[in-house]
């Protein structure tokens, strides 16, 4: 409820001056957090508009051309990679901070990581703090080793020990649930 309350004021001060607000969000639970308080925001008089990206860089690239006027997905890590490697004319801030989704292993071939078989397929977010965040799980599962397992922007090229062979690649986030029977672990 927290959350929610946040999100609220959050769009409440954006929408201050705003008939209209148009929000990009990512499907769950963003979208669906936005969908929940977009009556309270019509009763003060806002028009909530909530467009949906099922990819992490369109919300931002949309927000940095004045297409829509906010975006709720992201945590702090990553809006900063975001704003580093993209050079956009505008550069995008945090309005408030949202919360930060819990990372897990997944998959349907395999019941624990001790399971892992030599060679597996893994796939991980391509972005840089996600994928790294994954990278992270992994180090500290003992599945592999990083050089700084402290960074959330650690890349595969940071494994410096991989005793099972893991083959890790990386692909677009939104992707991994749509391959998870393809792949050892995702």
């Amino acid at each position: 409820m927290k959350k929610l309350l946040v999100a609220f004021a959050a769009l409440t001060a954006l929408s201050a001056q705003a008939d209209t607000l148009k929000v990009a969000a990512t499907p769950v639970p963003h979208a669906e957090i936005l969908e929940f308080i977009k009556p309270q925001l019509a009763k003060e008089g806002v028009d909530l508009q909530v467009k949906v990206f099922t990819d992490y860089v369109q919300p931002n690239v949309q927000v940095a051309e004045g297409r829509l006027d906010a975006n709720f997905f992201q945590h702090q890590p990553y809006l900063d990679e975001f704003n580093k490697a993209r050079q956009t004319k505008v550069k995008l801030v945090s309005v408030v901070g949202v919360h930060v989704e819990p990372f897990g292993a997944y998959s349907s071939k395999v019941k624990s990581l001790a399971e892992l078989p030599e060679g597996a397929q893994v796939v991980i977010p391509n972005d840089a703090t996600n994928g790294g965040r994954a990278l992270l799980l992994l180090d500290k599962a003992g599945v592999i080793k990083l050089k700084d397992n402290t960074s959330i922007t650690a890349t595969p090229k940071d494994i410096v020990e991989n005793p099972k062979g893991i083959k890790v690649r990386e692909l677009e986030a939104a992707t991994l649930p749509r391959v998870l029977n393809q792949v050892d672990l995702a």
